[in-house]
């Protein structure tokens, strides 16, 4: 006989049914003697046999299948969260990567980014889209407000913009990175059908784009030391790090730090000049 000790698919899948309101479901509540769905409406919920279902709590049957597991987690309605812990009871594994376009950033995550007075900080998502930032980064980096959705793309910006190209005190060694980066990043987050037509564009515009994605190279992030000719306040130097958003698996958060106080004062300096003109100064962006 199985345990549910042994059994922590079947613990986990009856914790979580238990947890659902089966009147969310169109389910009647009458006569029921347990709280949450019964096996059969998860089953019916999931589109798999009633029986097959009840094995699986109760550690019969074998390993479950992927659509098996999808199918569940999707009756459940469970989180990416509650879905790869799933795959790791039932497999052993979690789910194979599928890339999903954002839906944003939260307003808990936006204040985070505001709350870096001094330090430029953005999202990008895993095409390397960018998505939120602060009014520092505005100031130093990109007004990105100011452009449209499709042009706030970093790989658009360091190949197609003059502007942000001339700001680079090593454009050679910006765009290797760049490029070997955003490689791993769009590989790990298994969007790359999603970037196929970025990169045939850029390919089409950069000679130079072409000869990076041909070496195949492949980086991470990490952190680093990062200067700048800004055009207003002349040399900068930032140190960066790049951070994985915790739950969001879609996004990636990149804070640059000002190397010594002079940084941070003319940094202090550029925001304000930037509040009372009313918008930010359309600058470069520093990969």
């Amino acid at each position: 006989m199985t345990t549910n000790t042994e059994n922590a698919l079947g613990s986990y899948l009856k914790d979580r049914r238990s947890r659902l309101d089966p009147t969310t479901f169109g389910f009647s509540t009458i006569r029921r003697r347990t709280p949450g769905l019964r096996r059969e409406e998860v089953a019916q919920l999931s589109n798999i046999s009633p029986t097959w279902y009840t094995w699986l709590e109760q550690g019969r049957g074998g390993a479950p299948s992927v659509d098996v597991l999808n199918r569940i987690a999707a009756g459940l309605m469970l989180t990416e969260q509650e879905r790869e812990h799933l795959f790791m009871l039932g497999r052993g594994h979690p789910p194979d990567v599928k890339y999903r376009p954002t839906e944003g950033v939260t307003p808990r995550l936006q204040r985070l980014l505001d709350a870096l007075e001094v330090s430029p900080a953005f999202i990008r998502t895993a095409t390397w889209d960018v998505v939120a930032w602060n009014r520092a980064a505005a100031a130093v980096l990109t007004d990105y407000g100011s452009l449209p959705p499709e042009e706030r793309n970093i790989l658009r910006l360091i190949f197609c913009n003059a502007r942000v190209r001339r700001a680079q005190t090593d454009w050679e060694g910006v765009a290797r990175f760049v490029v070997s980066t955003f490689r791993a990043d769009v590989t790990r987050a298994g969007a790359s059908a999603e970037v196929q037509l970025l990169v045939e564009e850029l390919i089409k515009l950069s000679p130079e784009f072409e000869a990076l994605w041909k070496d195949k190279d492949v980086r991470v992030y990490g952190e680093g030391t990062k200067r700048l000719n800004h055009a207003s306040i002349g040399l900068i130097e930032l140190e960066y790090s790049g951070f994985a958003v915790d739950g969001r698996p879609d996004l990636g958060m990149v804070v640059y730090n000002p190397s010594t106080s002079a940084d941070a004062s003319r940094i202090r300096t550029l925001i304000a000049d930037a509040a009372s003109s009313g918008s930010a100064a359309m600058t470069a962006f520093a990969a």
